[in-house]
């Protein structure tokens, strides 16, 4: 579990980060988003014990990490975006170094294979890690943050340099990760956090302005609950039907395709889905949706509103 409670970081006046608190339970993948100069960076710099905090607390697994570096640092696992490794050594003696820094007790020959195998790295196990390409680094970068088996991954772009093969792999392994780690996971490919995190906490000039759960953040920002339906049957029974929902607030009509199809555009009270209903109401009266969409919005639409407070059309809120 990671805890942060009311952490700030000052340079001088300037506020890098500003009174945040959030956490990541066991278990769990957390997205961190934010733009450059968020204080995205400095949050995990001082999660890692990379850097102090002016005020406020980082736990992992209830142990501040000021307070008790050495035992803190021993439960986190980090791949920082440049992977820190050494080019003159071969990945098995980069490995085998880090798994004695880190004073590993577990087998050596197992745990270190397990890994390998874990990332699909066995077959370059001897060569020069200068002579790997760069998505094989970041790879190698992955395995040495697993060295130990820590409880706690903390993740800063890691398909960096990746091809898209590659980049699926990382994103399968990051998920099987999570069922028996907390892992935070920095990236700024959007469709990388809506495909592999649990919940999403997004930074802005230094403060947390949002989180929660994607599809919660979408609701919420939402200023409308309205569907576009295209329907076949007769528009004035449909429209009779449509209007007739408990949650219907309006019903327009839009545009017609084909014989008896037409477009409706519906909008339903606020904090109300009424798809469910509004499916088993037509296939009751023998109406056919031939489409159906929701005016949710995309996690690309919901990092937009949050940092730059623009609307899913590109003007200003």
């Amino acid at each position: 579990m990671i805890e942060v409670e009311h952490l700030s970081k000052h340079y001088g006046d300037k506020k890098a980060v500003n009174d945040i608190s959030f956490r990541a339970e066991d278990g769990e993948i957390l997205g961190f988003l934010g733009p450059n100069g968020a204080g995205k960076s400095t949050t995990m710099n001082i999660l890692t014990g990379y850097i102090s905090s002016t005020s406020g607390k980082a736990k992992i697994d209830g142990i501040d990490i000021l307070e008790d570096p050495i035992k803190a640092k021993a439960k986190i696992g980090y791949l920082p975006e440049l992977p820190p490794l050494y080019m003159d050594m071969t990945v098995k003696e980069y490995l085998n170094f880090i798994y004695d820094l880190k004073k590993c007790r577990l087998p050596r020959n197992t745990h270190l294979k397990d890994i390998c195998s874990l990332v699909k790295i066995d077959h370059v196990y001897k060569r020069l890690i200068r002579n790997l390409s760069k998505g094989y680094r970041q790879r190698v970068g992955l395995a040495q943050a697993l060295v130990g088996n820590p409880n706690v991954l903390i993740l800063d772009e890691p398909t960096v340099g990746l091809d898209p093969k590659q980049i699926i792999e990382i994103r399968t392994l990051i998920k099987k990760l999570g069922r028996n780690h907390t892992v935070i996971l920095s990236s700024h490919i959007l469709s990388e956090v809506q495909a592999v995190c649990d919940k999403i906490v997004v930074i802005n000039e230094g403060r947390i302005v949002a989180d929660d759960t994607e599809d919660n953040l979408s609701q919420r920002l939402s200023q409308d609950n309205r569907l576009t339906v295209r329907i076949e049957g007769e528009q004035q029974k449909v429209m009779k039907l449509l209007e007739g929902m408990k949650k219907t607030v309006r019903v327009d009509i839009g545009a017609k395709h084909g014989e008896d199809t037409w477009e409706y555009r519906i909008e339903a009270a606020e904090g109300s889905d009424i798809r469910r209903e509004l499916f088993l109401s037509c296939a009751e009266a023998g109406f056919i949706i031939l489409e159906m969409k929701s005016s949710e919005l995309t996690l690309e639409d919901i990092f937009l509103r949050l940092t730059m407070g623009e609307s899913i059309d590109g003007g200003e809120q």
